[in-house]
């Protein structure tokens, strides 16, 4: 029997470290919305809202009220929140009046608070904090990007020296990070200057140790106004995309399905899924082609449509080399109608994503350079998978560096290849396959890290990630281990179970190695390096939506719940915090 030599299975390239900082996990204060999903729907109602009603800076406290008003109520949020919702209103206000300052005449304000108080080594001077770039907080990644762009950057607290600059004439426009109370005390200035200026409000008020959305500074940081892909609803864009594949949408567009191998197919193929591929050829199609209305435009549809073909495929295959019977509770395809069935379905999804590709309406030099980016995504993504068999059927120890390469095969080719063939499809894939190749690596590294990090919170997938492939969480935990756990986590890594493994075991064991905390700084670096990659990036459009996706697709993970401990340990913690402050209330 041939056996797989793991030497031969190359390092990945692992991106720059990311501070800790951009992983803390305190909860908000109570006057915030407590999930980043529901801050980010929150953010995109209002954003829908300024769509269908302009508006024009600076909106006085009754209007901004109203619209933040309106905004909580078609975000399913408490009134609570009025007062943080209304600070978001104001900065989508500004947006537009932002993007058009140049970077070098803007000023990037942060609180010293940002950084790990009691590790900090910077010191102090009468313009505030100037910062080691010693990596403990996300203080050294803004400034360092937004320095890069151009802008003016101060890290300290007060608005009297910024209002200063304003005065001068030196800085025409602000993006600010800041404390809720500090935004209340200093709206009415920045109201009264009538300058364009965002503030993204930290997490919480207490001055130490403070978190904020990072994507979200990041974004106004980035604001140009070359970039129309602002102007592009995502949130609906996806819902249009998801539309596509009702049963019946998909007839209009491949035919009735002919033989009971198409009409499994497409029935799998209508089955639920969040449809990110297909949204990818989609957004870039969109923003390229400046079309706000891609779903009347049958080129894209087939498109997207061919992508998610192939998706589909790939999982009813991999299902399949898996031996998995289920997927996210429901029956796979080979659990529910045998091996047999299921191989010829997914030789028909992949004959059928050709087929859309070549009905899709695009001239000769672009169907030549869609045929050959399917191909090129749908073999790569078979040596990844090649390489996780191989490791299945005799298994051997990875490390984690050689499990991130595998991901990168295994995922990466299915974002690249929907990118592409949006790009191909808007006609202007010359300009950016290269970015995309890369920014696609980061992106599908991140993905599969992601999915290892939502294995620990799920006891299946914790047993089916141990016992059936490779997983960067347990790579790292052996690496990281002492003890009988450095014993365990080995064992699992090199595939070889031992009687002792409960999922609460291992995840205890992750837990002691900090392999989490390892895993989820290695998901944000390799988000960050997706962001990077698009400074390669021309159009202005096109990289700030790919910006956008980075932060829509993977703000659905949440880490404050990633290890069931860290909840109990919260609460303790908020337990015995009320307790100490009793008998100070009592006195």
């Amino acid at each position: 029997m041939s056996t797989v030599d793991p030497s031969l299975i190359p390092l990945a390239i692992l991106p720059a470290p990311v501070p800790p900082a951009l992983i803390r996990s305190r909860p908000p204060q109570p006057s915030i919305p407590q999930t980043k999903p529901d801050r980010d729907a929150l953010l995109d109602a209002i954003r829908r809202g300024m769509a269908r009603e302009k508006a024009v800076p600076p909106l006085g406290m009754e209007e901004l009220r109203r619209r933040a008003t309106e905004a909580l109520a078609a975000s399913g949020l408490a009134d609570s929140y009025l007062d943080y919702a209304v600070v978001i209103v104001n900065n989508e206000s500004w947006r537009d009046a932002l993007a058009a300052v140049p970077f070098e005449r803007r000023l990037l304000l942060m609180p010293k608070c940002l950084r790990e108080e009691n590790r900090c080594p910077a010191p102090f001077d009468e313009f505030g904090l100037l910062c080691k770039q010693c990596g403990l907080c996300s203080i050294q990644d803004f400034q360092a990007e937004a320095e890069r762009l151009g802008y003016a950057v101060l890290v300290a607290e007060g608005s009297a020296l910024v209002m200063a600059m304003v005065q001068t004439g030196q800085i025409e426009a602000i993006v600010g990070v800041s404390c809720m109370p500090v935004l209340e005390k200093t709206f009415p200035h920045v109201q009264a200057a009538a300058i364009p200026a965002v503030a993204v409000p930290l997490l919480q008020d207490d001055c130490i140790d403070t978190t904020v959305d990072v994507d979200w500074v990041w974004d106004y940081i980035h604001l140009q106004a070359a970039d129309r892909s602002r102007r592009l609803d995502l949130g609906g864009l996806h819902d249009t995309v998801k539309s596509w594949f009702a049963e019946a949408a998909l007839e209009e567009v491949m035919g009735p399905p002919e033989g009971h191998a198409e009409e499994v197919a497409r029935r799998w193929l209508a089955g639920d899924g969040r449809r990110w591929r297909p949204f990818l050829s989609a957004a870039v199609y969109a923003a390229m082609r400046d079309d706000e209305n891609p779903a009347a435009d049958a080129t894209l549809r087939r498109i997207a449509i061919a992508v998610e073909c192939f998706h589909k495929a790939s999982l009813v295959h991999d299902d399949i080399e898996d031996g998995d019977t289920e997927r996210y509770g429901e029956p796979t395809l080979c659990g529910a109608h045998g091996v047999p069935i299921a191989l010829n379905v997914g030789d028909v999804l992949i004959g059928e994503g050709y087929r859309l590709l070549a009905e899709a309406g695009l001239d000769g030099d672009r169907v030549r350079a869609a045929v050959r980016e399917a191909a090129s995504a749908q073999r790569l993504l078979c040596r990844g998978q090649g390489a996780e068999l191989a490791w299945s059927r005799d298994p051997a120890p990875l490390s984690s560096r050689q499990v991130l390469e595998i991901f990168r095969l295994k995922t990466a080719p299915a974002f690249d290849v929907a990118l592409q063939l949006g790009a191909i499809a808007a006609d202007c894939a010359a300009d950016c396959a290269d970015v995309l190749r890369a920014y696609s690596n980061a992106v599908g590294i991140a993905y599969q890290i992601k999915d290892d990090l939502d294995d620990l919170v799920d006891d299946a997938g914790l047993v089916r990630g141990a016992a059936s492939r490779p997983s960067v969480v347990i790579a790292l935990g052996a690496e990281r281990a002492r003890g009988d756990d450095r014993q365990f986590l080995a064992g699992l890594a090199a595939g070889r179970p031992n009687g002792t493994f409960t999922a609460d075991r291992l995840r205890a064991a992750i837990r002691a190695a900090k392999a989490d905390e390892k895993a989820a700084l290695l998901l944000e670096a390799y988000k960050e390096e997706a962001v990077r990659a698009l400074d390669g990036l021309a159009d202005a459009t096109l990289k700030g939506l790919l910006r956008r996706i980075v932060a829509r697709i993977f703000n659905e993970l949440s880490f404050a719940g990633y290890c069931r401990e860290q909840e109990a340990t919260a609460r303790s913690r908020e337990a015995a915090g009320a307790e100490a402050a009793q008998p100070a209330m009592q006195a």
